[in-house]
């Protein structure tokens, strides 16, 4: 199939790139886009056998919705192979939003249910490459020191510390740089560029940085962490817009006799303005962030989470809300884990018997003690504790 190039507009007007995601965007249409495979159910039934665990409600809802080689990866570890878990962040703010959890919320879950190492990336280098302020005022270390800040809302999210390994670009590139300078060799500019949409006037560090997200998609690239000289299998959560760095790494993979990754990604955290592009950093009354106060919270959500409801309370109780449309109940959808209050809400919502006000306020109930326990694991969290996940160490491989 042939692809589009990324940051192409599709028919409905959507763009969908590592760094922009505009539009309503059709999942259904972008996987026949990017040539993804489909998350069906038997996939998660098979998930939930092999793990002994309830399927995490990100699959059981198709937040997690599309991949790449998922089952092969499965059929490895049913057959005795371990795998490794790989996903990343690119700091660009002090505290995290909650789109940014979601991959690190179910790379937690794939971690305990499959019991399995992981290595996180913190992008520094990338942010300040692709950074559109100027240098004298976000100079390079402004964006290492957001990633170790960063490091403690990611520690928080509880990942096991005997398999876990995070690390930022700028520190560990001379372990990364073998397998980067490999994967740089074997890609032309005609070709990232026409993956990424590059322009000759960009500067030669973005044009050379994919290869640096890709590296660690091969065990090779942790030889400290993996002593065994075997190829370990990576899988690698994310949302789907990430998805172009990791086609061109499984597109050179063979030709360096690396295996290919395989991906589950996921669909886009919407703003709270409206379920179109993504929640963004760069837009606080877009965002909810980890740092938020109970306060900010509701204020946040009842001043500007769009509603999907009527005009009126007498049209809303006859004709009810949209969920599609509502972003109080796209959250609830992420982060209400009771399957059954959910349709409860639904129900209540669609039929017009729960009110805008209500479904908000079920909203914040939800938020409120989930960022309230975020953040007090964020307290505990201290410098020894970031060096200590970030120190290069034998990771714990069953």
């Amino acid at each position: 199939m042939t692809e589009k190039p990324t940051g192409t507009p599709s028919s409905d007007g959507s763009v969908v790139t590592p760094w922009q995601v505009t539009g309503a965007v059709d999942y259904d249409r972008l996987i026949a886009t990017f040539g993804t495979t489909p998350l069906t159910s038997t996939l998660v039934e098979r998930v939930e056998r092999l793990t002994g665990k309830k399927a995490h409600h990100f699959l059981r809802r198709g937040i997690f919705f599309s991949h790449r080689d998922l089952d092969q990866l499965l059929d490895a570890y049913e057959n005795g192979q371990r795998f490794y878990l790989y996903t990343g962040r690119g700091p660009s703010s002090e505290a995290l939003h909650l789109g940014h959890l979601i991959p690190f919320i179910f790379t937690k879950y794939l971690q305990d249910a499959f019991r399995v190492p992981l290595v996180i990336q913190l992008t520094d280098d990338e942010k300040f490459l692709f950074s559109k302020h100027d240098v004298s005022s976000h100079p390079l270390e402004s964006y290492i020191q957001l990633g170790r800040e960063n490091s403690k809302d990611i520690i928080a999210c509880g990942f096991d510390r005997e398999r876990t390994f995070l690390f930022a670009d700028s520190d560990y590139i001379g372990w990364l740089y073998p397998n980067v300078v490999r994967i740089q060799r074997a890609v032309s500019f005609s070709q990232v560029r026409g993956i990424f949409g590059f322009q000759h006037s960009d500067n030669i560090g973005k044009i050379a940085f994919p290869a640096v997200q890709a590296a660690p998609a091969f065990s090779s690239s942790f030889p400290h962490l993996f002593p065994t000289k075997q190829q370990i299998p990576c899988l690698i959560p994310c949302a789907v817009d990430q998805d172009p760095y990791f086609r061109m790494t499984r597109d050179v993979a063979p030709r360096l006799g690396y295996r290919k990754p395989a991906l589950i990604h996921s669909k886009f955290f919407p703003p709270l303005q409206g379920a179109e592009g993504k929640m963004s950093a760069s837009d606080p009354n877009s965002a909810i962030f980890l740092s938020d106060s109970a306060a900010q919270i509701r204020k946040k959500v009842n001043k500007y989470a769009f509603s999907g409801g009527r005009d009126t309370v007498e049209e809303h109780r006859l004709y009810g809300g949209d969920c599609a449309r509502d972003i109080a109940f796209q959250y609830l959808c992420f982060f209400l884990e009771d399957d059954d209050r959910l349709e409860d809400i639904r129900e209540a919502y669609s039929t017009g018997r729960m009110l805008s006000g209500e479904i908000k306020a079920e909203l914040v109930r939800c938020l409120q003690p989930m960022l309230a326990d975020l953040q007090a694991r964020r307290q505990a969290v201290s410098n020894a504790d970031v060096e200590e996940f970030m120190r290069i160490r034998p990771l714990i491989v069953e």
